[in-house]
């Protein structure tokens, strides 16, 4: 198995990094030599004041105890926190977690690759077989459909255009401009909540030369759009539900794939929540973005493609075959 360079069984990495990074901690204790050699002793992080670590419900919680520890005056770094009796240290301090991730603070200590953590599911390659749900042993997965924009229908480039067509009584999407800036900072494998809506979905109520009337779904009132401005949507694509809380990470659900659908990732962020409802995984919470298994997306987007190209030559010939005799 392949190893990082950083935890190789060498000099550096067990010697000489362990004791740089020890007595640069020693050093930075003193807030005087953090601030003042920022870029060798700081890293970035230390040492630096955060006062937003100090939130309302924390002040409120450690008012009583003011006279004896009064907190507002105290400063925050990341690793570190100032006290009454030494305001001169920076005496040591959990990692302020989830303000700053171990990994990202100290580049030598990672998770390791074959470590179980959150479930990533690339639903586009999904056939509901229901393999994960028998193999489950604690009952965590359940299987269902949702309203999404297909996969092919919102392909580019090679696929584009083999999608489905938008049909009287079908259901129609149209793309969020609004969200485009926060989807660009949202990171789905840190985040605690699922990620903005997309798409607006509305049901096509009738088509007409190059417009269609839709009625939205969430408000239900009834607009007159281009068709072009509309993505075909399908009410029975396939979906799921985790129940995070009762998850083992055994990762069988992984192994029970014939489609290479569930991954088990190393993340161990965006797991939590303050009742049982926050630890229901939505597919919107599991999904693996197209991005990170860009190979599976693109094998079913091929294989749809073709299927669809197969479907249009047959119709196209059988038309002209038609036309020819009617001639």
């Amino acid at each position: 198995m392949p190893t990082h360079p950083q935890a190789r069984p060498n000099f550096r990495n067990l010697f000489w990094y362990p004791f740089k990074i020890t007595l640069i901690t020693a050093l930075r204790t003193f807030p005087l030599l953090g601030r003042l050699f920022p870029k060798l002793l700081g890293m970035g992080y230390h040492n630096t004041s955060h006062p937003e670590f100090l939130d309302d419900a924390s002040q409120h919680r450690a008012k009583d105890r003011a006279v004896y520890n009064d907190i507002s005056k105290q400063e925050f770094a990341p690793d570190r926190v100032t006290s009454d009796l030494f305001p001169s240290l920076w005496k040591p301090q959990t990692v302020q977690y989830p303000y700053e991730r171990l990994e990202d603070m100290e580049p030598w200590l990672f998770v390791p690759g074959n470590y179980n953590g959150r479930i990533g599911v690339i639903w586009e390659t999904c056939t509901a077989c229901k393999m994960c749900v028998n193999v489950c042993p604690n009952d965590c997965l359940h299987m269902t459909t949702e309203l999404r924009v297909d996969v092919l229908d919102n392909a580019e480039g090679e696929f584009e255009g083999y999608g489905a067509e938008l049909e009287v009584g079908g259901y129609a999407a149209k793309f969020r401009e609004e969200v485009t800036e926060e989807l660009e900072t949202f990171d789905l494998i840190t985040a605690h909540a699922a990620p903005p809506a997309e798409w607006r979905f509305a049901q096509v109520l009738d088509l007409s030369g190059d417009s269609a009337t839709v009625r939205w779904n969430d408000s239900g009132q009834e607009e007159i759009l281009a068709q072009s401005e509309l993505r075909t949507a399908d009410d029975q694509i396939v979906s799921g539900r985790i129940d995070i809380g009762r998850c083992m990470f055994c990762g069988l659900c992984m192994e029970a794939c014939g489609f290479t659908s569930f991954f088990m990732t190393n993340e161990y962020d965006g797991m939590a929540g303050f009742t049982r409802q926050d630890l229901w995984f939505d597919a919107s919470r599991t999904r693996v973005l197209p991005s990170v298994h860009q190979e599976a997306v693109d094998g079913e987007l091929a294989k749809r493609a073709t299927k669809e190209r197969d479907k249009r030559a047959k119709k196209a010939a059988k038309a002209a075959k038609a036309a020819k005799e009617g001639a």
